[in-house]
């Protein structure tokens, strides 16, 4: 048997768990009263809790079965989180007990970093060497046909229905600026992804697509950039400003908080009040061909 950990960021699964939750994302600092109650504001704007932690559950229940389909019996699919139970830690030590083979690292992040993925994996393979256990990471999954057809399928019906001079911004997560400047390819990975997709609609560059960033974290060092709220500024303020535009929260594969919130309710206030309108492709979620396009990486590391 072998052991697959389906690694991601992890989300509170009740109210009573936001505190530790934002606390171990803080590396162990309590927030303020205000940043807590802040967070759980959030919360509540998009209905009390993320659906993030259901929606990885479907996802590790969906690629177990994709797995079942070409290789029965031969995978075993476990959750390992960064920030929310079960830890990576907790879940390497549970499948070291079943005598596994060895274990497969699996981040629900399509685009390398050595902040994000090599972390997880990082952190996987931390735990699984007093176990004598090796464990294979799959690094990027950025230009998966499965993946950049899902995305460029929903962006064409969507710019369907956008009016002709939307201009398409692709996003993923921030990064502190340090760790780009030290050579990190995630901004490469990102724009591999985006070019992917706009080939498949034929959309120029600049003209009808750009990049930009989102979430950054409140520290004070810089982030990379733009921001895409200050995108969506520069775009209204443009001598040609579009009619619309439309998100691409690609460096992101479910509905939680930074898709439904800084996008969703956010970024959307803000582009309708600069007189633009706004839309935001849809996210991977459990989407049956991805999972199986995954499941299919999984084989193939394990080879």
């Amino acid at each position: 048997m072998i052991s697959v950990i389906l690694m991601a960021y992890g989300t509170p699964r009740s109210r009573e768990e936001i505190l530790p939750y934002y606390t171990d994302i803080r590396r162990g600092r309590p927030p303020t009263d205000e940043l807590l109650a802040e967070l759980t504001a959030r919360y509540e704007a998009i209905g009390g809790l993320s659906p993030l932690a259901a929606m990885t559950e479907a996802q590790r229940d969906a690629i177990q079965s994709a797995l079942d389909a070409v290789a029965p019996g031969e995978f075993r699919v476990s959750l390992g989180l960064k920030h929310a139970q079960p830890m990576i830690e907790e879940a390497v030590s549970a499948v070291a007990t079943t005598g596994t083979e060895k274990i497969i690292g699996l981040v629900l992040a399509p685009h390398y970093s050595t902040y994000s993925i090599g972390q997880y994996v990082g952190r996987a393979a931390a735990a699984a060497e007093p176990h004598g256990i090796g464990v294979v990471g799959i690094d990027s999954w950025a230009t998966e046909p499965a993946f950049i057809d899902f995305l460029a399928n929903d962006m064409r019906a969507r710019l369907a229905r956008m009016p002709a001079n939307t201009k398409v911004l692709f996003t993923a997560h921030s990064l502190p600026q340090r760790i780009i400047d030290a050579g990190d390819p995630y901004p490469q990975e990102l724009r591999s992804t985006a070019m992917a997709v706009a080939n498949a609609l034929g959309l120029r560059e600049h003209e009808q697509w750009d990049i930009a960033w989102q979430s950054a974290g409140r520290t004070p060092e810089p982030w990379i950039g733009p921001d895409v709220l200050e995108a969506i500024d520069a775009l209204a303020a443009s001598d040609s400003p579009p009619a619309g535009v439309l998100v691409c929260a690609c460096g992101f594969v479910a509905d939680h908080l930074e898709v439904l919130y800084d996008l969703d309710i956010e970024a959307k206030k803000h582009a309708e009040s600069r007189g633009l309108v706004f839309d935001r492709v849809a996210c991977v979620n459990d989407d049956p061909r991805v999972m199986a396009a995954l499941a299919r990486r999984t084989i193939e590391a394990a080879s």
